[in-house]
């Protein structure tokens, strides 16, 4: 190979690493923009009101309705204690713990929804009815989980389909008469 071919070789190789080398746009995280503005707001909001446990949960359900647990875990984590010691953000909390794939952790944080549910003389507001029964459900969900030893449902989805139906599995009795 005489010098030319050197030469045409060697652009080639510039080429094919500058072309390489560019750098390239990153995806947005949430790709509608509707969702986008949506979460700005919130993020604004709890911002500037970090004490508002309203603000709080609001921001977190945005972040798991964008398949963001992460950043949901984060939100609560960074809020004041009086913030994420309140049910509904702590059952939000686990909800968020279970998308990570942290079972035991998420079964916890639904355990002490539901000690703080049944603790008539707690400083916490009363829990609603749709809160005890959702935290009740996800509770004995999240601990057939944990007793199959499926920390992430998402990556073990036949043993997490067996955990939802040993959880949820209703036993009926038929009476008859006989003569």
């Amino acid at each position: 190979m005489g010098v030319k071919g050197w030469n045409v070789a060697v652009l080639v190789a510039i080429g094919a690493i500058w072309f390489c080398g560019t750098t390239q746009r990153e995806k947005p995280v949430t790709a509608d923009t509707h969702a986008t503005t949506k979460l700005s707001v919130l993020e604004s909001k709890a911002a500037t009101a970090p004490t508002d446990a309203k603000a709080t949960r609001e921001l977190a359900q945005a972040y798991l309705d964008s398949n963001q647990p992460g950043m949901a875990i984060g939100t609560i984590e960074r809020a004041p204690v009086a913030v994420r010691s309140e049910p509904s953000v702590d059952h939000l909390y686990a909800r968020a713990l279970l998308e990570q794939g942290r079972s035991q952790d998420a079964l916890a944080a639904e355990r002490r929804v539901l000690e703080k549910c049944a603790d008539p003389s707690a400083e916490v507001p009363a829990c609603s009815t749709w809160l005890i029964a959702s935290a009740t459900r996800r509770a004995e969900i999240i601990e057939q989980l944990v007793e199959l030893g499926v920390e992430d449902a998402n990556a073990q989805p036949e043993a997490s389909s067996l955990a939802y139906h040993n959880a949820t599995r209703q036993v009926s009795l038929s009476v008859s008469s006989s003569q």
